[in-house]
């Protein structure tokens, strides 16, 4: 076993810049007050208990949000992720801060106004800075400096796909100096960097450079490589990462999760966070609230029309699966004359079908026959954006033939979704029809972001409320 004491290149670096991060967040929270107090000029006999209030928030911050990771070094990772943990950690600080003052019963003497302007205000100059410096960091990383060196273990593709993700994000602080083929080929440069074969030679080689980092971009089944690296190198202070290549394995994401302690890998999981969730579950509310408001006289108009047109209920209502495999009832304008229907069996619309009114066909072309399902987006049941549901005999049929089709109940269905702009909508006569839209909505659960949902709303209202295939 090989001992090197040293200290890696940047480490000296990453200790200040921790401790500038601190001081600056102290100074934050003091300009922050300084600010709400210009704002809310405070009364004589408030300002000193506000004065206590502020000291006892610079104290604890120092003390607690070093807990919520934010001066770790975040080098490759979300700054997203880093400002929802400083706003996280800001208003523990001032949860904690307002307690103290609960028990020295000294809260009825704050201003509310002054405390929720320097809570507001603070937060937003601790993110503001924050993001300031981690784009300054990504200049200095993007002309060469502060750079830490990274040596990749691996073959093929994977390994590849982890060199070109270096190479295309300068900003995030990492070179890739040397690569360790783990598999045959005879080629000695690969992306213009030094290759080695011999283990030996390579673990000399990184010593020698004083290498910071090395990546293992291995396959699962390497087991004895991982432990061979493990063993190498455990004397030596270099940081070992490992890039399971799990491509063939993962159907959402490859996120690694605290599992009771245990690190583990998801490889068919929920593919949004709780976060995600929340965010959406916010926006869906809000915005078929929003619609259902605005949208009242139309939706009365229609009401009237399908009832004076035609016998039978305004809505109709059909059992549907929705998130998990839950079962709920679906709401929409009912388009079709009243009709008999074998039990079991669902017979979809199809072009000139006599079923459809004169009424019901336009609603179905322009998707209005769809409003009533604000309703259930209102209750909890349905989002704006998601797989379509289908009917429950149609799910018990595809779900045995079209590869992927369990994994639409993973979120609430949707009133529109990728699939719909991308034009696959109305009947499904054959399986490729509904494989490709299947394919459409888990491409649409792999890659969901909020800007995502936007781009399908705007696209439905310019481009998804007349389709050709809506019969």
């Amino acid at each position: 076993m090989h001992t090197v004491i040293r200290q890696p290149t940047g480490r000296e670096f990453a200790d200040m810049e921790s401790a500038v991060a601190r001081l600056l967040d102290v100074m934050l929270i003091g300009l922050g007050t300084t600010l709400a107090s210009w704002l809310w000029l405070p009364e004589p006999g408030r300002a000193i208990v506000e004065a206590s209030f502020v000291a006892f928030d610079m104290a604890l911050a120092i003390l607690l949000l070093p807990w919520f990771g934010v001066y770790d070094s975040w080098r490759g990772r979300s700054k997203w992720h880093l400002s929802v943990r400083i706003v996280i950690g800001w208003l523990a600080v001032q949860v904690c801060g307002l307690a103290v003052m609960f028990l020295l019963h000294r809260t009825a003497s704050l201003s509310r106004l002054w405390c929720v302007s320097w809570t507001a205000l603070t937060a937003g100059g601790l993110v503001t800075s924050r993001l300031l410096v981690h784009a300054a960091l990504g200049r200095m990383r993007r002309a060469g400096r502060n750079l830490r060196t990274v040596a990749v273990m691996g073959a093929g593709k994977h390994r590849d796909g982890v060199i070109a993700n270096l190479t295309a994000s300068p900003q995030a602080g990492f070179r890739a100096v040397a690569i360790f083929h783990t598999a045959g080929g005879g080629e000695t440069t690969v992306h213009g960097l030094p290759g080695f074969w011999s283990f030996g030679e390579f673990a000399d080689w990184v010593r020698r450079e004083q290498v910071d980092e090395i990546w293992l971009a291995l396959p699962m089944s390497e087991q004895d490589m991982l432990l061979r690296v493990l063993a190498e190198f455990s004397g030596d202070l270099v940081n070992l990462r490992f890039l399971p290549d799990v491509r063939g394995l993962v159907m959402f994401d490859r996120h690694v999760v605290d599992l009771l302690g245990s690190p583990a890998i998801n490889l068919v999981a929920s593919p949004m966070t709780p976060y995600s969730l929340l965010q959406k579950a916010l926006f869906d509310r809000v915005f078929a609230a929003a619609v259902l408001v605005a949208l009242a006289p139309l939706m009365l108009a229609i009401a009237v029309a399908v009832k004076v047109t035609s016998k039978g209920p305004v809505l109709f209502t059909q059992r549907r699966k929705g998130a998990n495999g839950r079962v709920f009832r679906i709401f929409k304008f009912r388009s079709m004359r009243a009709h008999a229907q074998k039990a079991g069996v669902v017979r979809q619309a199809t072009r000139r079908d006599p079923r459809v009114t004169r009424v019901g066909a336009f609603l179905r072309r322009t998707s209005l026959d769809e409003l009533p399902q604000f309703l259930n987006v209102l209750r909890g049941e349905m989002s704006v954006v998601g797989p379509r549901p289908h009917a429950i005999e149609h799910d018990d049929q595809y779900r045995t033939i079209v590869d992927g089709y369990i994994h639409r109940y993973r979120i609430k269905p949707g009133i529109t979704g990728w699939a719909q702009v991308n034009g696959f909508r109305g009947e499904t006569d054959r399986i490729e029809k509904m494989q490709r839209r299947v394919e459409h909505d888990l491409y649409y659960l792999r890659n969901w972001s909020f800007a995502l949902d936007m781009r399908i709303v705007v696209a439905t209202v310019v481009k998804g409320l007349m389709n050709r295939n809506a019969y």
